[in-house]
């Protein structure tokens, strides 16, 4: 009877558009009458009858009663669809185009129930296609036919009738005057529609929209506001593009745009259950009145509305002929880095919104079927599949995700429901899922082999081979082997491609091509191991890291036990037992209350992701964390993202041990130490080369690469919410723990409140301060840490790729990101050659490192003795300043007198903060160091997005500060020979920052001369001359100067062994790169970039222009230049003329100059405001007279980077060894999370779907340009002192090796630099970023936007000049790296 109902109101609102046009022939009325009917005929097909066609696969009636009656009402229903589409072809459609085509999404259920066979569904047809067979056409349907002929006759007529009336189509405008009157219920969408053919879809239509009803006495309202509208049209001077009708009304319209010849009507999210819409004949004239005066205003505007750019904008005729010129170029080059494909510009936030629901979708499955809860997660695909809305947010990797699963079962017929179920949301299967079907049939005994050469013949139909299954699927467990076994079925000797071989010669960069084609003269170091040496460190580590925390030793643990200290210990270790079960219950119980409000099938919730751990484990993480937080408390952000991360890592490594990644890391790890070890032969192939050799040798069993789930961070952040909330309301501790005295009762161990950071108040979590005290007296001998803050204990994984590296289980990124930014992976992708950048990773992870233990030794001592500020140790929270505590509303105090109270109780508090910070710092670094103290470690190795590479372990690496560098040592010894003694000795007054002026030979002879000094700061560090502590770097100073006595007393100091590393340090290295860009004369003499006797000091140099401003100034009467004389140095500009270079703004300088003169007593600070603005500005002022390439360089790229974030882009380039890299900067959004504790606004600015932050954009380029030259030469510099057989390390553009074979660094570190800069980097950007910002556009000369890319593209083709400098006297500076 509902059936019936809306065929019948379909039937009148058909009657009374015919009446409508009789009197007119108006596109707007049929055009919103047509979106009304494409209500209805949604209304139509989101019936329960239709889904359950629709969904045939799964709800087939199993009785004959049943059938029938499925088959009766399908009938039926094919009845009034063949009715609607008769409707649809009356008056409705008789607009004025040419053509309109009515398209429904294509539906595998539908084909399968009129008896069409479906080529994925071989095993699904079953009996209802048999019914359908039997049955006879209806005599509706001959009737409908006979009448839909007749229709078609008229409607052709017509349809050429309209072709001759119409001969060109104004361009629709936007909201007319009226439509501000609006009910504040309507909702107006505009649906733009392209050239050719009309399309009408109403594909999502959302839930209860109220019936329009216009009255006659509304119409004389509208026919009033029509004039009126009309009338402000003729004086309006606004632009418009399109043309819109909308009626006010409660409910939802889509308006339909017009273009030139044919229609394109989509009302793809609209509400589903529209009501029919009655409107009066009245309310029709009125809507045609209004209508024809509309198009009458925008007909005589099309012309003069056009956008003309302005006399300023407009270009010279010589511009214009540049860039036709340019444009002719572009247009026939194809760019070596084309494959990189376009940036992306920014992109809208419903598409990304979808994006990230499919990864939550994504991830919520595959945490199901991890825990084993296969039937939540085929209910929940189905609950996504059924509702249209998340249908269309679906992909066919989320159905991939249970087909695997009943692949590993060995049941087909679930999986052709789900290729029936692809084919209902418009999707095809990719290679993952005829993977699974082969696997499925693989796994079955008795499947025949017609059914597999049947699943080929539709995968080849499909455009997919089998070697594209063994290339592009990440296999697990034995997947690969099922379907190799059926595969072999069919084709008994086929055998997968082998991988693809080493990409030729000519991919590589002509920097490297020599490195990669000449090795017969390379001797790649070995390691002082044997092969079963490094077999059992590798035991160790994955155990390691299979255990995913480490607990160690504190150094703090040497200290003599106290009553009180055990006392506390004590009751710790009683309240987390405690803790732990009150914990262990509650997390049960709010499990069972999440498994239970799963109350929308469709709706996400945090239930899968309870169960993939032990509950133990998650209450592990929850214990573990209570220790970490600091008395000062930490924010809820941060705690949350570490609890949710901690939770997700175990989980990776737990997927990696289920899928037994284990065995077939082992074999090839243990095939791969050959290469290292040094019992075996020696061969001249690189660690990634070896390690692909023999993943590609071992092809059975899991994929290595690419096998680790991915949970989206919104996940990690709310699931460690959650466990924050836990932690808050069931952490507690009696009141009288410490002081009976006081009442008891039970009081929380943390508190979540708010504070302020800057101006925003965020969300924090504090502990309680008997906590607090309890810890700190208590001095616990144990620390646990996650496995991966340790340094390996055996040589790392080497990178083959963005996927596959650095620890053997914990996953770890290539490059260090921005959480939630794709935007660089999706770059790596696509990059066809990262070799040269894996390979130098892979050789500064390699490097082996031991701990110098006397210098350790020291510095732990002190570090529990309170610690040194003047020694860079800092000293216990018992030293820290106390808090005083007043009354606020003390009446004896002033105003004045509390405000000042107010400050230091502040001040005193940020200082506890700082110190205790500080303080735990140096003992986590310590105790690690203590811990592996007789132990060989190495430090896996990524890099940042601009390519600059970092050790992964985040607290002890060399990277660190003094004190963390002064106890590493390289493990591998190499006698000093004739020349590492004088390199030690320079190296050593170079640490004391006290002859920077002086030359080498003056260095070496003043070592000489202060030897006495130097032999008793080795033999008493603590009680002798001290000398060793007034030096710059003075740990470092300590453990050389231990070092030159041991090698001065051995019996040959040139056969010593030496373990020590030897730095060279780039001379302002980012002016140094440009300067050597810019071909810079002067600029590149005061970076040494050109042989002279003595070092020059660019900042020295600077300070004295600086000086001759202020000498000039302080003449003419300035006061604060007089002010200032005396005051000028090199150690107040240093830090701003070291900067400067990587983008520092005016008012960063002025902070640096205001913090240095600060620092001088003597200096008024009166004046500190004036003078450092003062300063500020000669110092820029003097860079720019000093440097004038660099600047011109520099506002070059700035400028670029603007116009570019300007047409929508982000900034992107390619390094000179192939590194892609893009800026992640973009305007800030903030995205809310309700979580169960509280509301976190989470702010997110690497969105790509905003539009490009453009003073981000424009500031960050010119630095990091430089720093990505500057780490193309340290990895240029790593690849050939590999081949050279150096041990080799960096920090950033400071060099490090053995005193043996500085020379032969020092060589290959200059070569390199002039390799480097003797390509074309400038031109070679510049024909970069014309090629991906300025190709393909359609020439407009009225177009604004096209305006703006001829600007940017001659600004990229204007590189800047060069001078005259040549860069081979950089290989005779002895000062270039020194």
């Amino acid at each position: 009877m509902r059936l019936l109902h809306v065929n019948m109101t379909l039937l009148r609102v058909s009657h009374f558009v015919q009446f409508l046009h009789r009197y007119t022939l108006l596109a707007e009325c049929c055009q919103r009458c047509l979106v009304t009917r494409s209500g209805a005929i949604r209304r139509l097909s989101d019936n329960r009858l239709h889904l359950q066609r629709k969904h045939v696969s799964m709800a087939v009636q199993k009785t004959e009663d049943a059938k029938k009656r499925v088959l009766k009402q399908s009938q039926l229903l094919n009845v009034l669809e063949a009715r609607i589409q008769q409707l649809q072809c009356d008056g409705i459609l008789e607009v004025q185009k040419s053509k309109v085509d009515l398209l429904q999404a294509p539906s595998s259920a539908r084909r399968i129930f009129s008896g069409e066979n479906s080529r994925n569904t071989p095993a699904v047809k079953a009996d209802i296609p048999k019914l359908a067979q039997k049955s006879q056409p209806s005599p509706w349907m001959e009737k409908l036919t006979l009448e839909s002929k007749n229709k078609l006759k008229t409607w052709n007529t017509l349809k050429q009738k309209m072709k001759k009336k119409v001969t060109e189509k104004p361009k629709e405008k936007q909201l007319n005057s009226q439509v501000k009157h609006k009910h504040p219920a309507t909702a107006f969408k505009t649906i733009s529609t392209p050239n050719n053919n009309t399309v009408i879809r109403s594909d999502k239509i959302s839930t209860v929209v109220s019936p329009i009803k216009i009255s006659a006495a509304t119409t004389e309202t509208i026919i009033t506001e029509s004039k009126s509208a009309t009338q402000k049209k003729h004086s309006s001077k606004k632009k418009h593009s399109q043309k819109e009708v909308k009626v006010p009304c409660q409910t939802t319209f889509k308006t339909i745009s017009t273009s030139k010849s044919d229609m394109n009507i989509r009302s793809d999210k609209m509400s589903a259950g529209v009501s029919p819409v009655k409107i009066s004949a009245a309310t029709a004239g009125t809507i045609v009145t209004k209508s024809a005066s509309q198009k009458k205003q925008k007909t005589k505007k099309k012309e003069s509305k056009k956008e003309v750019p302005s006399p300023k904008t407009q270009m010279t005729a010589e511009e214009l002929a540049r860039v036709k010129e340019l444009e002719r170029k572009l247009s026939q080059k194809v760019h070596h880095l084309s494959y990189l494909g376009q940036p992306k510009g920014h992109r809208q936030g419903a598409e990304f919104a979808s994006s990230d629901l499919r990864s939550s979708i994504v991830s919520y499955l595959e945490t199901c079927v991890f825990a084993g809860n296969i039937d939540l997660a085929e209910h929940f695909l189905l609950s996504q599949h059924k509702r249209r809305s998340r249908r269309a947010l679906l992909n066919t990797d989320v159905y991939n995700i249970m087909m695997r699963v009943w692949a590993k079962k060995g049941i087909l017929n679930p999986i052709s429901s789900l290729f029936i179920l692809l084919e209902e949301a418009g999707l095809r299967p990719n290679a993952v899922s005829y993977s699974a079907a082969l696997e499925c049939m693989g796994r079955s005994a008795n499947c025949p082999p017609q059914l597999i050469s049947r699943c080929l013949s539709h995968m080849k139909q499909d455009g997919l081979s089998l070697d594209d299954i063994f290339s592009q699927c990440v296999f697990q467990l034995d997947e690969r082997d099922m379907v190799l076994k059926a595969v072999h079925t069919i084709h008994p000797d086929y055998q997968p491609a082998p991988a693809p071989a080493l990409p030729a010669i000519q991919s590589y960069s002509s920097l490297v091509e020599d490195f990669y084609e000449k090795r017969y003269n390379h001797q790649y170091p070995k390691l002082d191991f044997t092969r079963e040496e490094l077999q059992e460190r590798f035991k160790f580590q994955f155990s390691m890291e299979q255990a995913c925390t480490v607990t160690i030793d504190s150094v703090e643990a040497d200290k003599p036990i106290t009553e009180n200290m055990a006392k506390m210990r004590a009751l710790l270790v009683e309240q987390r037992a405690h803790w732990r079960k009150v914990l262990l219950q509650a997390w049960r119980e709010s499990k069972m209350v999440q498994a239970k409000t799963n109350t929308m099938d469709f709706k996400l919730n945090l239930y899968p992701y309870f169960c993939v751990l032990e509950d133990s484990a998650y209450v592990d993480i929850m214990i573990q964390s209570v220790a970490s937080i600091p008395p000062s408390g930490e924010s809820l952000l941060i705690l949350a993202k570490g609890l949710g991360t901690q939770v997700y890592t175990k989980y990776l490594i737990l997927q990696k041990c289920r899928n037994d990644v284990l065995e077939k890391l082992g074999n090839i790890y243990n095939a791969y130490i050959d290469l290292l070890a040094k019992d075996t032969k020696v061969c001249n192939v690189l660690p990634r080369e070896q390690w692909s050799k023999l993943e590609a040798e071992c092809p059975s069993g899991p994929t290595l690469q690419g096998c680790e789930s991915s949970w989206p961070d919104m996940i990690i952040l709310e699931l460690g919410t959650y466990l924050l909330d836990l932690m808050v309301n069931n952490l507690k501790i009696n009141s009288d723990i410490l002081n009976p005295a006081h009442t008891r009762k039970r009081i929380p161990i943390l508190y979540h409140m708010y504070t302020f950071r800057s101006t925003r108040q965020i969300g924090f979590i504090k502990p309680h301060p008997i906590l607090t005290q309890m810890q700190q007296e208590a001095t616990e001998t144990h620390l646990t840490f996650d496995s991966y803050v340790m340094p390996m204990r055996c040589p790392p994984v080497p990178w083959t790729s963005a996927k596959l590296g650095a620890y053997l289980m914990t996953p770890t990124k290539l490059m260090r990101t921005i959480d939630g930014a794709t935007q660089h992976y999706e770059l790596l992708e696509r990059c066809q050659n990262l070799h040269a950048a894996l390979d130098s990773l892979n050789q500064l992870g390699n490097c082996a490192w031991k701990i110098n233990k006397p210098v350790l030794d020291i510095i732990i001592s002190i570090f529990n003795d309170r610690g040194s500020d003047k020694l860079d140790i800092p000293p216990p929270l018992s030293e820290a300043p106390k808090v005083t505590h007043f009354n606020p509303k003390d009446a004896s105090l002033t105003a004045s007198e509390k405000a000042q109270l107010k400050r230091e109780v502040v001040n005193a508090r940020k200082k506890c903060s700082e110190m205790h910070s500080l303080r735990m710092d140096a003992l986590y670094k310590l105790s690690i160091a203590n811990h592996i103290r007789d132990e060989v470690f190495w430090f896996p190795h990524n890099m940042d997005f601009r390519g600059r590479t970092y050790p992964c372990p985040p607290y002890f690496n060399h990277l660190g500060n003094d004190v963390t560098r002064s106890v590493l040592l390289f493990a591998e010894g190499k006698p000093l020979g004739p020349k590492g003694l004088d390199w030690l000795k320079i190296h050593l007054v170079n640490l004391t920052g006290l002859k920077k002026k002086s030359s080498l030979q003056g260095r070496l002879e003043y070592a000489n001369s202060i030897m006495e000094d130097i032999l008793d700061s080795a033999d008493n560090p603590m009680n002798g001359k001290k000398w060793w502590m007034d030096a710059d770097e003075l740990w470092q100073t300590l453990a050389c100067c231990m070092e030159i006595a041991n090698a001065v007393r051995s019996p040959d100091p040139a056969q010593f062994i030496s373990h020590f590393p030897v730095q060279q340090d780039g001379s302002c290295n980012g002016l140094q790169h440009y300067a050597a860009l810019g071909r810079d004369i002067i600029g590149a003499t005061s970076v040494n970039l050109v042989p002279c006797d003595l070092p020059q000091d660019v900042y020295s140099g600077v300070a004295q222009q600086v000086e001759e401003f202020r000498a000039r100034d302080a003449e003419s009467g300035l006061k604060i230049a007089q002010i200032l004389e005396g005051f000028i140095s090199r150690k107040v500009v240093k830090q701003t003329v070291m900067t400067v270079v990587y983008g520092v703004t005016r008012y960063g300088g002025r902070l640096q100059i205001e913090k240095r003169l600060k620092e001088i007593d003597e200096f008024p600070k009166m004046y500190v405001w004036e003078a450092s603005h003062y300063l500020v500005r000669q110092v820029f002022s003097g860079l720019k007279e000093m440097f004038t390439g660099t600047r011109e360089i520099q506002d070059w790229l700035t400028e670029s980077a603007r116009l570019i974030s300007k047409t929508g882009h982000s900034v992107q380039w390619v390094t000179p060894l192939g590194l892609p890299i893009i800026q992640p900067y973009h305007r800030a959004r903030r995205l809310v999370l309700k979580s169960t504790i509280q509301q976190l606004n989470i702010p997110i600015n690497h969105d790509t779907k905003q539009k490009p932050d453009t003073m981000k954009q424009k500031n960050a380029f010119p630095p990091n340009f430089i720093h990505s030259l500057d780490s193309t030469h340290m990895m240029l510099t790593a690849l050939h002192s590999y081949s050279y057989g150096l041990t080799f390390v960096s920090v950033h553009d400071c060099f490090w090796t053995h005193a043996l074979t500085v020379d032969t660094m020092n060589k290959v570190c200059r070569e390199q630099f002039v390799a480097l800069h003797s390509q074309p980097i400038l031109q070679e950007l510049s024909d970069y970023l014309l090629h991906i910002y300025c190709t393909d556009l359609s020439p407009d000369t009225n177009n604004k936007k096209y305006l703006e890319y001829q600007r940017l593209m001659l600004l990229l083709a204007k590189v800047p000049q060069t001078g005259d400098l040549d860069l081979n006297q950089v290989n005779e500076s002895t000062y270039f790296f020194s």
